[in-house]
């Protein structure tokens, strides 16, 4: 069984590298462009995960998380948020948002390792 999981990144480069990192999970991935974009897509199709950037036009990762748990689907639901900024800074504000876990970029193998215990637990 496949799991799914939507990337919410602005950046084409960024993407890449996350998509990079994440291939040896064989996620079903699907990507969107901004908060707004990704809300979007995740009230037409159920994620069993969603990874969230944290600076986007249109809506920022936090007011997608926020508007994301307001929705039944997604109330228990892994949301993973990445940012560049310091952690200390905003992981309590992501976190009180609904944030599952909290991650710097770039993203490194403990991401992957993180997302693969939550990935376990989805096809369990």
């Amino acid at each position: 069984m496949s799991v799914s999981l939507l990337v919410v990144e602005d950046k084409d480069k960024t993407l890449q590298q996350v998509l990079n990192l994440l291939e040896p999970l064989q996620f079903k991935v699907t990507t969107a462009t901004d908060g707004l974009d990704g809300l979007s897509k995740a009230k037409d199709s159920f994620f069993d995960m969603v990874l969230v950037d944290h600076k986007m036009p249109v809506m920022d990762g936090i007011s997608l998380i926020k508007s994301l748990r307001d929705l039944v689907d997604y109330q228990e639901q892994p949301i993973f948020f990445m940012t560049t900024q310091e952690l200390t800074e905003i992981e309590p504000r992501a976190l009180k948002a609904g944030a599952t876990a909290c991650f710097s970029k770039p993203l490194n193998a403990n991401v992957v390792e993180t997302l693969r215990s939550y990935m376990a637990r989805s096809v369990a």
